[in-house]
């Protein structure tokens, strides 16, 4: 299954018709074909990374809220857990799944008999055979015919059931609001999950802190940190002690990294750059982009302020700018704005060719008053 569209009206604080267009549209060089882009059948494809960017409350993370919430609904055929309401939510899905398009819409609302989950309403299912010829066309409602008489499920499971059959993990969302505490246990389950050996473990610290060997889980609350020159048995408490801010970021978000190349799902992150020198964040993009890493097709999609990242994009439909006025919006680079493929867009970015500089003004009358 891989994601191509989504659209939502009334999610959080975005404008109508807020919609993310997953599939690529400018031209698709050959060099584009073997490190930006992967194929999902043939003459369809996907972006190997994605960027949101945008100034600080643009709405780059709703952006990705929005996927993670569709992630959701494929993967778990339910939506739970999150905090924002579901009264007034509508969406509509277009995925690519074993041969066919699908065309999935739906109504949410919160259930209260249900605890935090959301009641799936007026739902429908629309497919039709996927071929080369259509690749151009997924987005053309008429070419879909609707599933009927597909059976009944509770409110608070999706349709979308029927369809994709068994749950499976097609997105991890990484928003940096996990506890450092619970990192290192999240970090040791993904390795369980996903059957990720130690010696990636002692690989991922390597690249964090050469000091540290390896780090092994003793308990649910316990570890054996192995340092160069002595080990000691540490809590996860004592542990955020010991080691950096970096290291403790790192240690999961590699992980969730190394499981999502390894099984080919999408890896949605906020702020990649949250406690990361910027070769870091670098590396990540090029573990994506290399097919010989990345052998199934997973996604890094991520928003950022390290705009000096973008350049390491080659296109620019995969990078959307987050704009907030009455409204969130979104749009797309590529088509919103005539930037020449020769620029650095690091340079546009701070040359606010996409209207996303920092205030100045406001900034120059709070060092006034400091002065007073």
């Amino acid at each position: 299954m891989k994601l191509l569209y989504v659209k939502a009206c009334g999610f959080k604080n975005c404008c109508e018709n807020y919609t993310i267009d997953l599939v690529p549209k400018s031209k698709k060089t050959s060099e584009d074909k073997e490190y930006e882009l992967q194929e999902v059948a043939p003459g369809l494809y996907a972006y190997n990374s994605m960027a949101f960017v945008g100034k600080n409350a643009s709405g780059k993370t709703s952006a990705l809220e929005l996927l993670d919430c569709c992630y959701s609904i494929l993967g778990e055929f339910r939506l739970e857990g999150k905090h924002y309401s579901y009264d007034g939510i509508s969406l509509e899905m277009i995925f690519y799944h074993e041969g066919s398009l699908y065309r999935y819409t739906t109504e949410l609302e919160n259930d209260k008999n249900l605890g935090n989950k959301a009641a799936f309403k007026n739902e429908h299912i629309y497919v039709q055979p996927y071929f080369k010829s259509n690749a151009k066309n997924i987005l053309d409602t008429n070419s879909y015919e609707e599933l009927t008489e597909i059976g009944e499920l509770p409110e608070d499971t999706s349709n979308i059931f029927f369809v994709l059959k068994a749950k499976k993990t097609y997105a991890l969302y990484f928003d940096g609001y996990i506890s450092k505490e619970n990192s290192y246990d999240l970090a040791f389950k993904a390795m369980k999950n996903y059957n990720i050996g130690s010696e990636v473990l002692e690989d991922i610290f390597r690249i964090f802190d050469e000091n540290i060997l390896a780090l092994k889980k003793l308990d649910d609350h316990n570890y054996l940190l192995k340092l160069k020159n002595e080990e000691k048995t540490l809590s996860d408490t004592q542990l955020v002690y010991i080691l950096s801010s970096g290291t403790t970021r790192g240690l999961l978000l590699y992980i969730l990294a190394a499981a999502s190349l390894k099984e080919g799902f999408d890896l949605i992150i906020d702020e990649i750059e949250n406690n990361f020198h910027k070769t870091l964040v670098d590396n990540l993009l090029i573990l994506y982009k290399d097919k010989t890493v990345n052998k199934h097709g997973a996604s890094l999609i991520f928003s950022t302020h390290y705009c000096e990242v973008l350049d390491q994009m080659g296109r620019q439909d995969n990078i959307w700018i987050c704009k907030a006025y009455d409204k969130v919006t979104l749009e797309n680079m590529y088509l919103k704005y005539d930037i020449r493929s020769e620029l650095l867009k690091s340079k546009q970015y701070y040359n606010n060719a996409f209207q996303t500089a920092v205030n100045y003004e406001a900034l120059m009358k709070l060092k006034k008053v400091l002065k007073k």
